[in-house]
């Protein structure tokens, strides 16, 4: 057989797929193959059913109707474990990790490296960990505990562990949602060897750059039937695009114009000792008016989501002032800022953000109850309305208030959150990379709301590693790196060559500049 011909050889093939879960049907029928040593794009809004069609592959769920072929033969993947025996692994979009366990632990759980079978063999498991991190450039010590990587770090272990299995089939379900553009770089230049090596790449992304970059077939899902399906040199953006929300485009959030009112937030000198010295938030002073929206922007370890737990008192260890509306915050616990009218929305919504035993209304109204309660009645019926109205505001797919938040698609859990917050009515939000794994419908109602709520005089403070995101939304930009700010500028005179240069080297680019970056490169 021919070089082409393998690399066109279907190797997992999806048929008829259904899955109905109660009060809903993610999918709908559902075809889709996979090709060997190609990138098989999966693409659709939240809830258009790609991750339930993945954990379908994966053996995490089986399907209500349909069937699954390998190699023309029908078989059942009853689990995770009868996945990897058909040479089948996947990185999940929520994280899979033991936060007590130490990078290696968490690479080969399940898998454990063992002398004779009889106690397992650390020594081997670190030895084998550190040579799948030097693949993925990542510096960290095999035995790290997980718990003690920021979230992108864990994200490389995620892809670590899935490389360990030497898997003929990957599914990578939006693996760069938490990466820094140099990690990136790294994941698509593993991605190229493993396609060099006949292994089929599943990658799921609402970065349609990225799409369009690394993909060789696109496949279209829309509310759990498949739209499209082409090789991706016949496709372009607007074409995903209308396949994908039924029009040509659904734009990022346009501008609200309306004056600024008076400094809202102020945050002066604040400072977070780094552990082995250092500081992980360096003498960080910058304001936010009313009405205001700032984009924090920096790569991975630049201190931008320490800097909002300084700001909301989450570390003990930080110093320096935070003055809301004019009155300095003496508070140092998480509820009185709350109370006094900031509002976070944290990066991690699984860990943090959200409690999956709970309901969609319990999680959304969990930080201002006090609004739905007379001495100690709770009015459900005045929670519910409440709650209803931030769905219909963000847009929410859900088919029952009471359903639990762990039924939802990733995208409409980080919307829960970001209701959760509003409920409480701030002054200040602050937002922690707040379109991680949002699709482009719901990032532009998501921004949307966030022009409104801006307009109607509410200061909001957001990180993002996403350049596009930071130039399409901000009013004021904020350069982060290794701690400090290194820039300050106005949406107006900011370019995205002066944003990253910034954000790599601490200065502004120059001719030197360019030199310099085409040298680390």
């Amino acid at each position: 057989m021919s070089a082409p011909a393998e690399r066109d050889e279907i190797v997992l093939s999806v048929r008829g797929a259904t899955k109905v879960y109660p009060g809903t049907q993610a999918l709908k029928g559902v075809d889709f193959d996979v090709r060997r040593g190609a990138v098989n794009v999966l693409v659709g809004e939240n809830g258009a059913g790609k991750s339930t069609l993945m954990k379908i592959i994966a053996g995490v769920e089986q399907p209500t109707e349909g069937e699954i072929l390998m190699g023309g033969q029908r078989v059942t993947l009853a689990g995770t474990a009868d996945a990897a025996r058909h040479g089948i692994g996947i990185v999940f979009q929520e994280l899979n990790l033991f936060p007590n366990m130490t990078i290696a632990e968490n690479i080969f759980i399940g898998r454990e490296k063992t002398r004779g079978g009889v106690d397992i063999d650390g020594a081997a498991q670190n030895a084998a960990a550190k040579r799948l991190l030097e693949r993925l450039e990542h510096a960290n010590d095999p035995a790290t505990p997980v718990g003690d990587l920021r979230i992108g770090e864990q994200q490389i272990v995620e892809i670590a562990k899935v490389l360990s299995q030497d898997a003929r089939i990957i599914i990578m379900d939006e693996p760069t949602s938490a990466l820094s553009a140099a990690e990136v770089e790294i994941l698509f230049r593993v991605i190229g060897e493993l396609k060099a090596q006949g292994v089929a790449i599943v990658y799921i992304s609402h970065r349609l750059e990225e799409l369009v970059r690394i993909g060789d077939h696109i496949t279209v899902l829309r509310d759990g039937r498949i739209t499209g399906s082409r090789p991706m040199r016949e496709v372009d953006v607007p074409w995903i695009v209308r396949a994908m929300i039924g029009s040509a485009s659904k734009d990022f959030a346009k501008t609200i114009h309306h004056d600024f009112g008076a400094e809202i937030l102020a945050v002066e000198d604040m400072t977070l000792p780094r552990k082995g010295g250092g500081f992980a938030v360096d003498h960080v002073s910058l304001s936010l008016r009313a009405g205001e929206i700032v984009g924090i922007y920096g790569l991975m370890g630049a201190g931008r989501s320490e800097l909002f737990d300084c700001i909301m008192g989450r570390l003990s260890g930080a110093k320096g002032r935070v003055t809301l509306a004019g009155q300095e915050l003496a508070e140092r616990s998480i509820h009185g800022r709350i109370k006094r009218g900031i509002a976070l929305i944290p990066e991690d919504r699984k860990a943090e953000g959200l409690v999956q035993i709970l309901s969609v209304c319990e999680n959304m109204s969990m930080s201002s109850l006090s609004a739905f309660t007379t001495g100690f009645h709770l009015d459900v019926k005045r929670e519910k309305r409440g709650v209803a109205e931030f769905v219909r505001k963000l847009a929410v797919k859900v088919a029952s208030l009471d359903a639990p938040v762990s039924s939802l698609s990733g995208g409409n859990q980080q919307k829960i959150v970001i209701g959760k917050a509003l409920m409480t009515g701030p002054k200040v939000l602050l937002m922690d990379e707040p379109s991680r794994g949002i699709d482009i419908g719901a990032k532009a109602e998501v921004f949307r709301v966030m022009r409104e709520l801006a307009s109607q005089g509410l200061g909001i403070l957001f990180v993002t590693s996403d350049l596009e995101e930071v130039m399409e939304l901000s009013d004021r930009i904020v350069v982060m790196s290794n701690g400090r700010i290194t820039g300050e500028m106005d949406r107006r005179e900011a370019s995205e060559e002066k944003v990253v240069a910034l954000s790599f080297l601490g200065h502004a680019p120059s001719s030197k500049t360019s030199d310099t970056r085409r040298e680390l490169h």
